[in-house]
């Protein structure tokens, strides 16, 4: 499992959120750079995101979620195009899980186990 995870749940439809695009940036001295892309399975997760033998490192990180996308193939007209979230690694050791839960017209997320 990537030391990175997410899980997404569309919790306007009550199920999980299948396909959603994701990208993973680590900030570097000269700006954002992206370390990995994937996108949710049929339950809504990404566990893959970073490779098994991939080092983790501290520092700042963030996730793009492609809602737009998303929305727009369950011909539904949302408000956010994309939810970023960034968070910081102070202990690369650690699994960091990043859930979001998604509607058309919000969301929410936190640091998940």
């Amino acid at each position: 499992m990537s030391a990175i995870t997410t899980h997404i749940l569309d919790v306007s439809a009550g199920c999980p959120a299948r396909g959603v695009s994701v990208t993973l940036e680590q900030q570097t001295t000269t700006g954002w750079e992206i370390i990995s892309r994937g996108a949710t399975d049929e339950d809504g997760r990404l566990r893959d995101l970073l490779d098994s033998k991939a080092i983790l490192q501290t520092g700042n990180y963030r996730l793009t979620f492609d809602t737009e996308t998303y929305f727009t193939q369950q011909q539904i007209e949302g408000f956010y195009p994309q939810v970023t979230v960034a968070f910081t690694v102070r202990d690369a050791a650690q699994h960091f899980h990043v859930p979001l839960l998604l509607s058309p017209f919000g969301y929410s997320t936190y640091r998940g186990s």
